[in-house]
């Protein structure tokens, strides 16, 4: 019996929409985002530590230090797509932010004492890390495959950044605690070494991007695709002169605003509801736990077969629909059980559905646009929606507006805005090369 027609192949061939020749890069691909959300969700629980470290209510000024970071950023990247070749300047973004933990690390042991302050400038580090890499590769997938291929391929491949997110943050519960599949560890690994293990995953990560720019001969081969070209500012160019763009900037900023939104009534809803910070804690983790099993669930089994059947158009619609019914089921019954529903199904749902069909907006586009348009709006714009949504809440409190129907406000304008941008991915997708 053949690789190819043994039963777990065939199997793969069913559940992905496989096609001869693709299983390699599937496999590189699914590998490389795997370690990317492994690195990241095995830091996050520290940066959510350190956040909170002189109170809670720090946050929405470590977030205004974020997108301030970001202004910084994203002209440097841009910079450096300038003048490198993407075989070059993608591995070495990733060893970039490993270089940067490695610092962390010898700073955090030989500092035993470093207070906050450190602690605060690794949570805005790691809140631009997070946006950025992830940014970074996707854009590099909708450089590689078509639109038929990420259609087919784009959940698969989602799929393994959940389990990696779920693999880091199971590793951080194990290493923290100096045990790890079963094993005793000599010391439990405090925040430097939960860096350094993080670091070695980026490498990971530049390796499996080494790998598939081999297999599709970037900058060797006269077939490949274009490199982007000069010019550290033309991404935001880009914005400024494309409805297209903007339109994507502005379903992302909504988004944002709104997950926000729901986060802050998340919160409220749990502590009215459970007393104890034992429960409350457990309540969050069921919470995770049902998302992750509809978020795997409709990665495997419904995210290719819903992009390769519907349009574009209808997908975008899908979450901002929910999310509008969703507030307006918690401004009639605010209890835990609606908010279960409403969280669950719009997490795994975004996972599953949205956040592929966004990535797959920037497939007729060019290299520019993927590489110094995308990630401004993947991290900037991103963020300045975090920003908006912490701060709402007391800003309508101060001219009497409840925050259910200014969330639903919110939530229509994102329909709007979906619309718009489904309407104008068909014009974009009917005038790309080769359409």
């Amino acid at each position: 019996m053949t690789p190819a027609s043994s039963g777990p192949a065939r199997l793969l061939r069913r559940l992905v929409l496989l096609e001869p020749g693709e299983g390699p890069m599937l496999s590189a691909a699914t590998a490389y985002f795997a370690c990317l959300m492994a690195g990241y969700y095995l830091l996050r629980p520290v940066r959510e530590a350190f956040g909170i470290a002189r109170g809670a209510d720090k946050l929405p000024w470590l977030m205004t230090g974020t997108l301030l970071a970001m202004l910084l950023v994203n002209p440097a990247f841009a910079a450096l797509v300038s003048r490198f070749p993407r075989r070059r300047f993608i591995p070495w973004t990733y060893r970039f932010f490993a270089l940067n933990l490695l610092v962390f690390a010898a700073l955090f042991r030989w500092r035993a004492g470093h207070g906050a302050a450190l602690g605060y400038v690794f949570y805005i580090w790691l809140s631009v890390f997070n946006l950025f890499v992830v940014s970074v590769f996707w854009g590099f997938l909708t450089d590689l495959l078509h639109e038929a291929q990420a259609k087919r391929l784009f959940g698969f491949i989602a799929m393994g950044g959940t389990v990696g997110a779920i693999a880091g943050a199971g590793l951080t519960e194990a290493l923290s605690r100096g045990q790890a599949f079963g094993w005793r560890l000599p010391v439990a690994l405090g925040p430097g070494g939960l860096m350094l293990v993080s670091a070695l995953l980026l490498e990971l990560a530049a390796q499996c991007a080494l790998a598939l720019a081999r297999r599709f001969h970037l900058g060797m081969a006269a077939g490949a695709p274009a490199e982007p070209g000069p010019g550290a500012w033309e991404g935001l160019r880009l914005v400024a002169g494309s409805r297209y763009l903007q339109l994507m900037g502005g379903y992302m900023l909504l988004y944002t605003i709104t997950s926000t939104f729901l986060y802050l009534a998340q919160g409220a809803i749990v502590e009215h509801t459970f007393a104890s910070r034992a429960v409350r804690t457990a309540a969050f983790a069921r919470l995770d736990l049902w998302t992750n099993l509809l978020t795997l669930a409709g990665q495997v089994l419904l995210t290719g077969r819903v992009l390769r059947r519907f349009r574009m158009a209808g997908i975008l619609l899908v979450l901002p629909v929910l999310t509008l019914l969703g507030f307006g089921g918690l401004w009639a019954l605010p209890t835990f059980g609606m908010l279960a529903l409403v969280q669950v199904s719009r997490r795994g749902l975004h996972y599953a559905l949205d956040r592929p069909a966004r990535e797959i907006l920037y497939v007729p586009l060019g290299p520019e646009e993927k590489y110094k348009s995308k990630p401004f709006l993947d991290t900037f714009v991103y963020r300045v929606g975090d920003l908006l949504g912490v701060w709402a809440p007391t800003a309508l409190a101060l001219v009497a507006i409840p925050a259910a129907p200014a969330a639903m406000a919110f939530s229509a304008a994102w329909f709007g805005a979906a619309a718009a941008l489904g309407r104008w991915n068909r014009r974009v997708s009917r005038d790309a090369p080769g359409a």
